[in-house]
């Protein structure tokens, strides 16, 4: 009995860290919604899921005609805006790098493109 409990009381630590590293790993989620009707803009980062993270974006950008044009997971997400609204997104690890991608897809549709909004997750 006794090595039973010696037992049980030597995985308890293990199972407590086991389960905080599960928690810290969790997927963090962010999204990016933009309306080409006015340029609104919304974004969202560090949400426990795709929707959640979606659903505050567009919320956020306040306006029917805001759609999502970008979601992330554990990442940045970048808007760039041109000419007539016209934009491109991009995401990536880090933030120069998705703001980089969507400068480039944003010249692939209109020209005076700027980086607008950029977001990223803690993980």
């Amino acid at each position: 009995m006794l090595r039973r409990l010696s037992m049980a009381a030597m995985l308890a630590p293990l199972l407590a860290v086991t389960l905080g590293s599960a928690e810290a790993l969790a997927d963090n989620f962010g999204a990016i919604a933009f309306s080409q009707d006015n340029g609104r803009v919304g974004y969202s980062y560090d949400y426990g899921s795709q929707n959640g993270a979606e659903q505050r974006a567009l919320a956020q950008c306040g306006d029917q005609s805001c759609v999502v044009v970008v979601w992330f997971r554990n990442a940045c997400g970048a808007l760039a805006i041109g000419d007539g609204n016209g934009y491109g997104v991009g995401w990536a690890s880090g933030q120069q790098d998705a703001e980089q991608i969507a400068l480039t897809n944003c010249f692939q549709y209109t020209n005076n493109c700027k980086n607008n909004t950029w977001s990223c997750t803690t993980r």
